[in-house]
């Protein structure tokens, strides 16, 4: 569908202002007045964020309380199970938190349900299995908050249970030893937007500071922290929060620590992937939030998503290197496995969607069928999301009909699928998560219901004219602008992600050096030289590989929406654009 392309307009007076004052290049002021960055005192924080800007874990609702009873556990030798969730966020958490633990010599081992046969969040059968087991402390990572009956069961069983999440909180808390949590409604902790693998991070922190004695910890824990720090990138960055606040000085130092100290399995996992560290303008190595989100979130996220997460937990805690190369060989089949499913659901989904979606009067979309893997849903509800510009939920149906379907939805800006859901709750068996992302358990006679119900909320949500897909630009710039020296000052403003996204430019009068060409083993991918005055880059659209037809019909030259990257190989580096969206030139009066 087609998109409206919307121009930052920028006052040339403010950016030199800007640019005198805090000291940066033009391009650089330019781009941080978009973001919102206009007091030059701010400046130096947003482009070096400082590890010392985290706030104290004891300043974190129920994070002191947790740790001081995780710490009775660890003395008197109670058995712990660190329950973490799933998908990467969970899995990274529950890892840093299992070292941690670890670390203090305590008896415990991590849990991770299955996607499929137990669902998200603490599962009462899970529960009585531990208690039998003799386990006396369940500490949650991720998952929790709605667990209302099954904190009641573990009481119950005599189970002391500690929650940490960070998913928006329901009408009712679970009564629980401790409840960890940035945003519960007696708390006024001020930065709500912790992934959960960063509150786990703040519950570690806590635990060493009372292992310690002092809010200094000792050299064994800060070095342990420091490399926990980068385990919680890993969550933050593929939980999709923004990187803002707390969660930017963790993701940039994060990077930091996956480059220079990974654990043994995620330096592995870097190998397999071919991730390298970079050295970025200030001089410093690190990854860049684009690969952990492309290349190592995936394939942890497919052991979660294909029933085996706790092999991902596995490879991010092992010591052993002919374990971790042997998991991550393992999990990176798996992602393979899942890119193959996730192909074939795809283009089952957008028939379904071709069939039912009416662009005028639908502002949602809820497709459902018998064959989908519950396990990938999600991504593919991600793309069609984007592709519609409309809020889509996606339901999986048990084939034997003996259990409800499994759904998983996608938000677009500005429409809120926690609250959404809450108001079709009555046709629902279960649902969770939070504004941007969730998942539900629906029963197949209340599929016409809901989807009208879903729909109804969407439309009334939804004015009509946010229903097309918006690309908000940075700046407009010719192509001679963006030299190497100029990309590099861009990088400055890393790491990109949510709420902080790489720099989107556009131009106009662009036309095409040769045909567009297929790339990649699919050909989802294109690649392609452009020109414009004399100046020749090459540009590559990653999914956009069903533009191959429609470009090479242009009769003109085109206006392009882009992001500039530097492209290393074979140690030379080259500017190379990121094409995002393009249109033909229209003739100016």
């Amino acid at each position: 569908m087609s998109k409206r392309w919307r121009i930052h307009p920028h006052d040339p007076a403010r950016i030199a202002d800007l640019q005198r004052a805090a000291g940066v290049p033009a391009v650089v002021a330019e781009l941080l007045i978009c973001r919102g960055v206009t007091d030059p005192a701010a400046v130096g924080s947003f482009l070096d964020p400082k590890l010392s800007a985290l706030r104290d874990p004891g300043t974190l609702p129920g994070c002191a309380a947790a740790a001081e009873r995780i710490f009775d556990a660890i003395s008197a030798r109670r058995p712990i199970v660190v329950y973490g969730d799933y998908d990467v966020d969970g899995i990274s958490g529950a890892a840093l938190l299992w070292l941690c633990l670890n670390l203090l010599d305590a008896n415990v081992r991590y849990y991770i349900p299955h996607r499929i046969d137990e669902g998200y969040g603490l599962n009462a059968d899970a529960i009585r299995t531990l208690a039998e087991e003799g386990v006396k402390l369940i500490v949650t990572v991720d998952c929790g908050i709605a667990g209302v009956d099954e904190a009641a069961l573990a009481r119950e069983l005599g189970i002391e249970l500690i929650v940490s999440d960070h998913h928006e909180p329901g009408p009712r808390l679970p009564d629980v030893a401790a409840l960890v949590h940035p945003r519960i409604p007696e708390g006024s902790y001020p930065f709500g937007g912790l992934s959960g693998s960063g509150v786990a991070l703040k519950l570690a922190w806590a635990v060493c500071q009372r292992a310690s004695g002092a809010q200094r910890t000792a050299p064994r824990m800060r070095n342990f922290l420091l490399q926990a720090v980068g385990l919680a990138a890993l969550g933050t960055i593929a939980d999709v929060v923004p990187l803002v606040d707390e969660n930017r000085v963790l993701v940039r130092h994060g990077l930091e620590s996956l480059a220079n100290a990974p654990t043994l399995g995620t330096a592995t996992l870097m190998s397999l992937a071919k991730v390298a560290a970079q050295r970025y303008p200030d001089g410093k190595t690190r990854l860049s939030a684009e690969d952990v989100a492309f290349q190592l979130a995936p394939r942890l996220n497919a052991a979660g998503r294909l029933g085996q997460p706790q092999l991902a937990v596995e490879l991010l805690v092992t010591d052993r290197a002919d374990r971790a190369a042997e998991l991550a060989a393992y999990i990176d089949g798996l992602n393979s496995t899942r890119q193959t499913i996730e192909r074939s659901i795809q283009l089952a989904a957008a028939k379904q969607a071709k069939e039912l979606f009416d662009p005028v009067d639908d502002a949602a979309l809820v497709l459902a069928d018998h064959g989908w893997h519950p396990g990938v849903i999600g991504i593919v509800a991600g793309r069609l999301a984007d592709r519609f510009h409309r809020p889509v939920v996606m339901i999986s149906w048990d084939k034997s009909g003996m259990r409800p379907g499994v759904g998983s939805a996608r938000s677009v800006p500005g429409f809120d699928l926690h609250a959404a859901l809450m108001d079709c709750g009555g046709f629902l068996v279960a649902h969770g998560g939070h504004a941007a992302a969730a998942g539900l358990k629906i029963e197949e006679p209340q599929l016409d219901g809901f989807r009208a119900a879903f729909c109804e909320v969407a439309a009334s949500r939804i004015p009509d004219a946010h229903r097309v897909a918006e690309l908000f630009i940075d700046v407009e710039a010719p192509l001679s602008a963006f030299t190497l020296d100029t990309v590099r000052q861009l990088e400055r403003l890393a790491p990109f992600g949510h709420g902080n996204t790489r720099p989107l430019l556009c131009t106009t009068g662009v036309t095409l050096a040769g045909p567009p060409k297929p790339l990649g083993a699919t050909g989802h991918h294109l690649a392609m030289n452009l020109a414009q005055h004399g100046i020749s880059l090459r540009a590559v659209a990653f999914g956009g590989g069903d533009w191959a037809d429609d470009l090479a019909a242009v009769d003109g030259p085109l206006d392009i929406a882009f992001r500039p990257v530097i492209n290393s190989f074979r140690g030379r580096q080259s500017v190379e654009l990121h094409l995002v969206d393009w249109r033909p030139t229209e003739p100016r009066p």
